[in-house]
């Protein structure tokens, strides 16, 4: 093993472009499949039979099928309806659309933990649905989905690593095609898997500090010292005179 070798890959533009390109894959992903969650959990949540039936088929059709079938199906496929998209496009949209299957069951079971007394309670105070959903069921919802929020994020991450079946020019295809031009795979290897390392310490990271700034023991946590040292300084200023 040549360790110049794997910094060498480390500071090549090669990798750290391969980086960013797994790094806005899992960004885009996550955010377009956040968004298809909430649509598909108020749908399962709705009271009509249609939107119940459109969020079965929906959940049915994309946990029930590989990443990997979705990824290649919406590439070769689609272009055969006229529906021509990039690579990059892609895969995207088929990890948006799987991530979305997942997100839904998330959401929709930190919703359904709420209780429903609180609800009722903000309806008889005059509040209309949406604004009880976004003032009340959603802040107390996003404290217990944010864990398996996380989780699905470092997956996410992964998962991403599966694109280059499609010729997207991420991390792990960048290290497959280093690595054939000289047979190193293990430096090139071990190079990408420093990359993905220090993007899933990065995420967990931005976990842990999301996870704090929601605890409500934080935000009571604050005023209380706040408070102390007001009561302090008080009393020092009374001492001194």
């Amino acid at each position: 093993m040549s360790f110049d070798l794997v910094l060498q890959y480390l500071i090549s533009p090669a990798f750290f472009h391969g980086a960013v390109t797994t790094l806005l894959i899992t960004l885009y992903s996550l955010v377009f499949g956040v968004a298809v969650g909430v649509i598909i959990a108020l749908l399962q949540d709705s009271n009509t039979r249609v939107g119940r039936t459109v969020a079965l088929v929906y959940l049915w059709l994309f946990r029930g099928t590989p990443v990997l079938f979705q990824i290649i199906f919406i590439y070769n496929v689609l272009p055969t309806f006229g529906i021509r998209l990039t690579a990059m496009v892609s895969a995207v949209l088929a990890l948006s659309l799987n991530e979305g299957a997942y997100m839904a069951e998330i959401i929709r079971s930190g919703m359904q933990a709420v209780k429903k007394g609180q609800r009722t309670a903000a309806l008889a105070l005059g509040m209309k649905p949406f604004a009880v959903l976004r003032h009340v069921v959603i802040p107390q919802a996003t404290r217990m989905i944010l864990p398996p929020i996380g989780n699905q994020m470092v997956g996410m991450l992964k998962l991403s690593a599966l694109v280059s079946v499609v010729a997207v020019e991420e991390l792990m295809l960048v290290a497959n095609q280093t690595a054939s031009s000289n047979f190193r795979y293990f430096e090139a290897l071990t190079a990408a898997g420093i990359y993905y390392l220090v993007l899933t310490t990065l995420f967990m990271g931005v976990q842990a500090l999301i996870e704090r700034r929601l605890d409500p023991k934080q935000r009571r946590k604050g005023p209380r010292v706040s408070l102390t040292e007001r009561m302090l300084g008080s009393s020092r200023g009374a001492t001194v005179r």
